[in-house]
This record gives structure tokens, C-alpha cells and sequence, in this order.
């Protein structure tokens, strides 16, 4: 097993975590619990991190990561094709059915949506 990111928050961690699991590959979070601990520890040691199982998967688990880190924040929303939610715009998967929304982002900037 080998440390693919630490996160600022659990969300983010969560979120780092769906991306490898959408391309199959199997992670785990470590540190979910630890704010509580912060203070008796130093902060760093208390940050989520996203691992994953197999060392075999980490150079694809580091360019997903490092794909997510130079996303940049986006203004607006998109509607995930598959269950009809809305999702921010700078999402790679829908919040709700974790599909990826690729095609929709597509199909938004080939109509001059943005």
C-alpha cells in the first residue's frame, strides 16, 4: 500500500478517493477520525489521506491525483446524463450516482454553455 494525496478535508479526500475508484483502483482513507485529535498532535499527522492497495496501481493513482490538483475551481453547474443532478461544473463524477460527467461537460461546451 502507498500515500497517494493528503487532503485539506475529509471531502476532499472523499472525493479523491471516488476518482480512483471510478478508473479501478482500489484505495483506502486513513485519518477520517483524527480532527479530533489535533492539538495532541501536530495538524499535519492529523490530515485525510487517500492510499492505495496495490503498489502496482500508484503511478496511475498519482496522475489521477495530480489530473484533480490542477483542475481548476469552475462557476456553473452541469446535469449528470445518467440521474438528472445537478453537479458543480468543476465535478468529474455526479454527487449522487458517481458517474462520470465527461459527456456532459462536452456536450455543454459544443453548445457555447459554460
Amino acid at each position: 500500500m502507498k500515500k497517494v494525496f493528503s487532503a485539506n478535508s475529509l471531502i476532499e479526500a472523499q472525493i479523491v478517493l471516488d476518482l480512483l475508484e471510478h478508473a479501478y483502483i482500489s484505495g483506502k482513507l486513513f485519518n477520517q477520525h483524527a480532527q479530533g485529535v489535533v492539538g495532541e498532535i501536530p495538524f499535519t499527522h492529523a490530515y485525510p489521506e487517500v492510499w492505495v492497495i496495490r503498489d502496482e496501481d500508484y503511478e496511475r493513482g498519482r496522475t489521477i491525483v495530480q489530473s484533480y490538483e490542477k483542475t481548476s475551481p469552475e462557476l456553473g453547474t452541469v446535469i449528470c446524463p445518467t440521474c438528472g443532478e445537478v453537479n458543480p461544473r468543476n465535478f468529474q463524477l455526479c454527487w449522487h450516482c458517481e458517474t462520470g460527467l465527461e459527456t456532459a461537460l462536452n456536450q455543454n461546451n459544443s453548445n457555447g454553455q459554460h
